[in-house]
């Protein structure tokens, strides 16, 4: 499928003033992209990160206009005094990456589905005007059909993905029991700045981006003819925010959260390449357990639910995202040399 072309950006106004969003993860990579858009549009914000994955450079632009609780959502308590007040939650935080998982399921697992219960039982009792979950295509796992929509059988083939079906199912069962308003986002590989790559269990995008920029071979696991449907970090934006402000038939729902285009990681290895002006060659590798063959989504849900449209295709977000890494790295190496040029 052809790479569709970068569409004009579109901004999201506030829909109620003045109001208190508690973002979980909020340091993290999406987490604090969502606190910068809701202070654009002059809302308050509270984080609560334990840091073992968020940075705190990535709250620091804006650390004076944020109220920060550092804790961990595994802590009930922790997630009751950061629920207090707040009428919006995005449950942002998780310990991602299928490696990871794989690796320590158990760890993982207190994280994604425990942490994810701990949020919405104090959401609930703090009454929550609305609870947004960050959940995962990976829940699909591998189908025979290629365009996934949200009433295909889902198929976790990773611990991972189990505990990510398991926390959207608890979002779910929530709205239905206790009458929690609740939204499940499902995530189609999201990328953009401030996307780690010198994470161990790191994304694609970012880590063929630090390896192009250093002049190395990067990896790609398996033929590199495995399909994604990536996903510009401003349409997840987007799509959370105007998840809080759908009307009460939206919620009790999970819904795609994607472009609706697939590109294969080969291609995409190739795209990068030629934005950097790089000519190296990748390295295969066998590939890695868990990791779904292909990832297209259905996104007629969120846009008949939602109002959700995506405003930024693969191109236009590989151009902002590439651009932010170049200017990072060039920041590292006038730091790192007390010889550079300002």
């Amino acid at each position: 499928m052809d790479i569709l072309r970068p569409s004009r950006v579109e901004t999201t106004e506030r829909e109620f003033p003045m109001a208190l969003y508690l973002v979980t993860g909020g340091a993290g990579f999406i987490g604090s992209n969502l606190v910068r858009e809701i202070l654009r549009r002059g809302d308050r914000v509270r984080v609560l990160d334990n840091f073992s994955t968020g940075k705190r450079e990535n709250l620091e632009a804006v650390k004076d206009q944020v109220e920060v609780l550092e804790a961990d959502i595994r802590d009930p308590e922790a997630c009751r005094r950061a629920c207090k007040g707040a009428e919006f939650v995005l449950h942002q935080a998780a310990l991602g990456s299928v490696p990871r998982s794989v690796a320590d399921p158990g760890t993982s697992h207190e994280s994604n589905a425990t942490g994810t219960l701990n949020m919405l039982l104090a959401a609930r009792d703090a009454k929550a005007r609305r609870f947004v979950y960050a959940s995962s295509s990976s829940v699909y796992g591998n189908s025979d059909v290629l365009e996934k929509v949200e009433t295909l059988p889902t198929r976790p083939l990773s611990p991972y993905a189990v505990q990510k079906l398991a926390g959207e199912n608890y979002t779910l069962v929530f709205n239905a029991v206790y009458g929690l308003p609740t939204v499940a986002l499902r995530y189609f590989n999201v990328f953009g700045p401030r996307q780690d790559p010198d994470s161990a269990y790191a994304a694609v995008i970012p880590l063929f981006a630090k390896s192009l920029l250093a002049g190395t071979a990067p990896t790609i696991f398996g033929d590199g003819e495995q399909t994604r449907d990536f996903t510009y970090v401003a349409n997840v934006i987007q799509a959370n925010l105007k998840a809080c402000a759908a009307g009460p038939d939206a919620c009790g729902r999970a819904y795609n959260i994607a472009c609706g285009g697939t590109i294969s990681i080969n291609r995409l290895f190739a795209l990068i390449a030629q934005n950097l002006g790089r000519r190296i060659d990748p390295v295969h590798q066998s590939e890695r357990k868990g990791d779904v063959r292909s990832s297209l989504a259905d996104i007629g849900l969120a846009r008949k639910h939602l109002g959700y449209e995506p405003t930024h295709r693969l191109e236009q977000g590989l151009d902002e995202t590439l651009r932010w890494y170049q200017e990072t790295a060039a920041g590292g190496q006038r730091k790192a040399s007390p010889g550079g040029r300002k």
